[in-house]
């Protein structure tokens, strides 16, 4: 069986995000997922990630599909996707308003953009779009592209929906599945309580994504994303220890 290919956002580190490039190889993480910067930053932040013996797995951006220059945006995106060697390009997008249809067909020019940078998007778990398994799937029948997938956030689902039940959604979005996000979450609605994994109330059943996505031929990538708890503030040592543990946590569940 393949191994599985773990990421982790920088942004995890809360204020350290700067300490991620150093850390993350140290506990056994040599994958990140990025934003794309300005194309004149590239050079030098390849650079710094080859410095650091690290891949970019996934870049990550934000799509209103009510602007009209969408899609040609996009197009730098795709373009510093493949300049940072990232297949996948990690993608949250709103409808803005825009009829359904219109979505999609904006989607379908994107996934087009996708392919020719030889990249598939993964869009997010988040409204109005994929806010959960049902609307997820009706999203990528009405778009139909082969480079247009889905980001399966373990967390999100119960952040933006009530009454669900985290494995029985993913199991929706496996047919279309691109990428997995690894957060925490206490399971209740609109509380944004996103520590580190298997950490405090956590509830999110991570040896189940495991099996369920390895049996169905995904094997990553899996990016661990830790946004906090309310109203907490960490020190730089304990925003290092949350990142570590969650690894630790992750080899000891036979992840990686």
């Amino acid at each position: 069986m393949p191994a599985n290919l773990i990421s982790c956002r920088p942004a995890s580190y809360g204020e350290f995000a700067s300490d991620a490039y150093r850390h993350l190889p140290k506990i056994g993480i040599h994958n990140v997922e990025i934003a794309v910067p300005a194309a004149d930053q590239w050079t030098e932040l390849a650079g710094e990630l080859k410095k650091n013996e690290l891949n970019v797995s996934s870049v990550a951006g934000g799509i209103d599909l009510s602007k009209n220059d969408e899609v040609a945006n996009f197009e730098q995106v795709a373009r510093g996707a493949q300049r940072l060697g990232a297949k996948i390009i990690f993608l949250s997008v709103k409808s803005g308003g825009v009829p359904l249809q219109q979505c999609y067909g904006k989607l379908r020019g994107m996934g087009d953009v996708a392919k020719n940078f030889g990249a598939t998007i993964a869009l997010e778990t988040h409204p109005d779009l994929v806010t959960n398994g049902e609307t997820a799937v009706a999203t990528m029948k009405g778009t139909d592209h082969p480079n247009v997938r889905l980001n399966y956030d373990s967390a999100n689902l119960y952040y933006y929906n009530e009454g669900v039940d985290g494995i029985a959604e993913l199991k929706k979005f496996l047919p279309y599945l691109g990428a997995v996000h690894l957060k925490e979450t206490n399971g209740r609605y609109k509380t944004w309580y996103f520590p580190g994994l298997h950490e405090g109330d956590g509830n999110v059943d991570f040896p189940a994504i495991f099996a369920l996505c390895n049996q169905a031929g995904f094997f990553g990538p899996f990016t661990i994303e830790i946004e906090g708890i309310e109203g907490e503030t960490l020190s730089r040592e304990q925003a290092c220890a949350r990142i570590e543990n969650s690894v630790k946590y992750l080899k000891s569940i036979g992840a990686m």
